[in-house]
């Protein structure tokens, strides 16, 4: 893998006045869009969504998932993209064939909605969600809208998506900054000097072309000084993205035991045994008579 795929990369500018992140999924991307059969606008969708998580999660400090989700009620009623502190990642879209139809892209495909960031960080600890309208020409507007709107941050993104073309597979790529908050450890700056700072953040952010963003011989780091040398660039350590599903077994078998047995018989394929496909990863556990018997007698020894 090319170190300039699958990558968080985190910088400042403006020491620290200015915080921001670039993201880039090569590899990771193809895993999690292989194993369904998306239409070219709902992959594409998807693929933003996966890699926005992946900047935004890196904006936070938690130890857990950090969620995208949106829901509408159109062709796709259905986007989400999670990925864990440790960098694995993975997503689905949920969407309607009969209702696809040309001109449709983007978040236009989802129609009216929401969308939500969830952050859980485990049974132990109070689970933040926030929760907007979905409003906005492009995945990248209702994001910064959330920001403003919730978190009074202002926000400014850049993101690109590209289907397989040629030697290369899918690819998406964000570029964010974000202006922080004053504060006792805030540079010291006039206000208006912190305005100016922010404004040129934007505009050179504004300035990146897709074929940049996605170009995987340009590293992020590379990209990064290309965009804000003269702004007292900070780079940190670039942490690796893998395209990685949670289930599993033991998973699986822990929510069948939450519904009575006589409720799961509608799971059951061809061969008797109940079939549980993973919606993200769409592996399939399968389990019979003798795999029910000991899952619900451990069940009732609880």
């Amino acid at each position: 893998m090319s170190l300039s795929e699958d990558v968080l990369l985190s910088f400042q500018i403006e020491a620290g006045a200015v915080r921001g992140r670039l993201t880039r999924l090569g590899p990771a991307l193809d895993s999690i869009l292989s194993a369904h059969g998306y239409p070219q606008p709902v992959a594409s969708l998807l693929a933003e969504t996966l890699a926005l998580a992946c900047a935004l999660a890196g904006m936070l400090k938690f130890d857990g998932v950090f969620a995208l989700q949106m829901q509408g009620d159109g062709p796709v009623s259905l986007v989400v993209a999670d990925v864990t502190s440790g960098g694995d990642l993975r997503g689905y879209a949920r969407w309607d064939a009969a209702r696809l139809s040309e001109g449709l892209a983007g978040v236009s495909l989802l129609g009216k909605g929401q969308l939500a960031f969830t952050v859980d960080q485990g049974p132990d600890t109070e689970r933040y969600q926030g929760i907007v309208a979905l409003e906005g020409d492009s995945l990248a507007a209702c994001v910064r809208d959330y920001f403003t709107r919730s978190e009074q941050l202002e926000t400014a993104f850049r993101v690109a998506a590209r289907p397989p073309s040629g030697d290369h597979g899918w690819q998406a790529a964000v570029a964010m900054a974000q202006r922080m908050p004053l504060g006792p450890t805030s540079p010291i700056l006039t206000g208006e000097e912190a305005d100016d700072g922010w404004r040129r953040a934007v505009i050179l952010l504004d300035s990146l072309t897709d074929a940049e963003l996605l170009d995987p011989n340009l590293a992020p780091a590379r990209l990064a000084f290309r965009l804000y040398h003269a702004e007292g660039l900070e780079v940190f350590t670039e942490r690796p993205i893998r395209a990685n599903c949670r289930c599993s077994p033991e998973r699986v078998a822990a929510t069948l035991r939450s519904f009575p047995r006589d409720e799961i018989g509608g799971m059951r394929a061809a061969d008797g045994r109940v079939v549980v496909t993973c919606e993200f990863c769409r592996a399939e556990y399968g389990f019979d008579d003798a795999a029910l018997d000991r899952l619900y007698n451990a069940l009732d020894k609880d």
